[in-house]
C-alpha cells in the first residue's frame, strides 16, 4: 500500500514474515510448510541439517504465526510434531522487493525443490499423466518490460484465483465425509532466462 512520499507502508504482518525469513533455514522451512505439512525430522533429513537446529526454527516460525501445529504421532517413544504454514501470501510481488537478495534466492531454490519433487513424487506414483485434463506447459518469449509486467499480473491473478478455488474445495471436502479429495499441486513460475 502506498504510503506518504511513495514509500510503501510496511505492515506488521510484512514485518513478522521479514523477520521470520531472515534466517536461510526459516525460509526454507516455511517454503516446504506452505507446500506441505511435514515434522521439524522430515525437513532436517531433506535439508541434511541437525534435527534441533530445525526444530528451533520452526518453533520461531511458529511463534510467528507463520506455521501452526497440525499433529502429533508418537516416534520411538518421542513425540514427533507436524506443522503446516499459514502464511500462503508472503511470496507477494510487494513482500518480495523487501527481501536481501540472498533471502529472495534461497526461498527460490527451496519452492523449485520442492515443485520438482512433488512433481517427481506423482511421475514416480504412476499418476502425473493419469488424468486426461492436468496441466503442464512451458513457453519462453522474448518480451519487453510491458509484457513482462503484465504477464506477472496476470499469474498473480491465476495464483489468487487458485488460492481462492483451493480452499474453496478444502472446505466442502472437509463438510462431506464421503468426498474422496484429490491431492493437487499447482506451480506457477515466471522468470528471466539467459539468451541464448
Amino acid at each position: 500500500m502506498p504510503g506518504s512520499f511513495g514509500k510503501t507502508k510496511t505492515t506488521s504482518a510484512d514485518r513478522q514474515l521479514v523477520r521470520a525469513l531472515a534466517h536461510p533455514v526459516r525460509a526454507e522451512a516455511l517454503t516446504m510448510l506452505n507446500a506441505r505439512t511435514a515434522s521439524p525430522n522430515e525437513i532436517a533429513n531433506e535439508l541434511d541439517l541437525p534435527v534441533g537446529t530445525v526444530s528451533y526454527h520452526v518453533n520461531v516460525l511458529q511463534k510467528l504465526d507463520c506455521v501452526e501445529l497440525v499433529r502429533t504421532a508418537q516416534r520411538r517413544g518421542a513425540t514427533e510434531h507436524y506443522y503446516r504454514g499459514v502464511a500462503m501470501r508472503y511470496l507477494d510481488d510487494g513482500f518480495w522487493s523487501k527481501l536481501s537478495g540472498a533471502v529472495r534466492n534461497g526461498i527460490s531454490v527451496t519452492a523449485l525443490r520442492v515443485l520438482i519433487g512433488a512433481a517427481r513424487d506423482s511421475v514416480k506414483a504412476g499418476i502425473f499423466d493419469r488424468r486426461k485434463d492436468r496441466h503442464a506447459s512451458v513457453v519462453a518469449y522474448n518480451m519487453d518490460e510491458r509484457g513482462w509486467t503484465e504477464a506477472n499480473e496476470l499469474l498473480n491473478e491465476t495464483l489468487n484465483g487458485v488460492m481462492k478455488i483451493g480452499a474453496e474445495s478444502e472446505a466442502r471436502v472437509a463438510a462431506n465425509s464421503e468426498t474422496t479429495p484429490i491431492r493437487a499441486t499447482f506451480g506457477l513460475l515466471g522468470f528471466e532466462s539467459p539468451t541464448k
